[in-house]
């Protein structure tokens, strides 16, 4: 699976709404690689086939996002039974190659008057799924962009928004309890501290965008349910963070250096 071009492609596709979307998940997590402050490591960066792109409210009405995804060879695979459906939109393969998923922010309770759980929301004729916790990845984007040396299907460098490091950590602690359930937890925590890996020498600005914007942001309850999920995750040595160490076997990594590298970093950024 040529992945870096079929990102290119998808990058393509949605380029006229560039300004009303970030890429996060995995891909954003691979593209922090990408950025002037990374301080790039030797070993890969953790893979994923689906790139999740998270749409904004602002996307223009007459919109057709499913029109440009069709057009760069992708497919529609509408999934679930909720109505409206989940949908990935598809290269290659249906069960091997990219898909890419896109989100946007749920708001209210998460069920219809009926007490059903809602469904994706129709945005410029493509399927979004609604999550709770998304709007803070919306919030302060980075930009980095896309070279045609690795990206080798783009004819000239493509700059693309993706989720801002410090927003993509503190979401992975607004979402705990659901990725618990789910038993990725785990990936989670190892998202974070390759995180303060790539980031390291950022701290200090991470600490001074947490006071000033992204805590702000979020609001009194859920910075301070960051604040205290990060402090209880990192506490002690558990087998949510020992899981995390066996993700990457080859790396050889010690689940309390994971711990403690992220406790003393989280606590320097999340001080008040």
């Amino acid at each position: 699976m040529d992945d870096l071009n079929d990102f290119a492609r998808l990058a393509q596709a949605l380029v006229p709404w560039g300004d009303h979307l970030v890429f996060v998940g995995g891909w954003a997590h691979r593209l922090h690689r990408l950025h002037r402050h990374a301080h790039v490591p030797d070993h890969d960066a953790l893979l994923t086939r689906d790139s999740d792109v998270a749409l904004d409210k602002g996307v223009p009405k007459d919109s057709d996002i499913r029109t440009a995804l069709l057009a760069h060879g992708f497919k529609e695979q509408l999934l679930g039974e909720l109505s409206p459906p989940d949908a990935q939109y598809t290269l290659g393969e249906e069960d091997a190659g990219f898909y890419a998923e896109f989100l946007t922010p749920l708001h209210g309770s998460g069920f219809t008057r009926e007490r059903k759980p809602v469904g994706s929301e129709a945005i410029a004729k493509i399927l979004a799924q609604q999550v709770r916790h998304l709007d803070i990845l919306l919030v302060d984007p980075w930009r980095v962009t896309l070279d045609t040396k690795n990206f080798g299907l783009l004819a000239a460098p493509l700059e693309v928004r993706i989720a801002n490091p410090l927003c993509f950590m503190v979401q992975k602690f607004l979402i705990q309890d659901r990725r618990q359930k789910q038993n990725k937890a785990h990936k989670d925590l190892l998202y974070v501290y390759d995180t303060i890996q790539l980031f390291g020498g950022q701290l200090d600005a991470f600490k001074e965008s947490w006071r000033t914007l992204i805590a702000p942001a979020l609001g009194k309850a859920d910075a301070q349910k960051v604040i205290q999920v990060s402090q209880q995750t990192f506490s002690v040595l558990n087998d949510v963070i020992r899981s995390a160490a066996t993700i990457v076997p080859d790396r050889g990594l010690d689940p309390d250096d994971i711990r403690r590298t992220c406790k003393l970093a989280l606590d320097h950024i999340l001080a008040p």
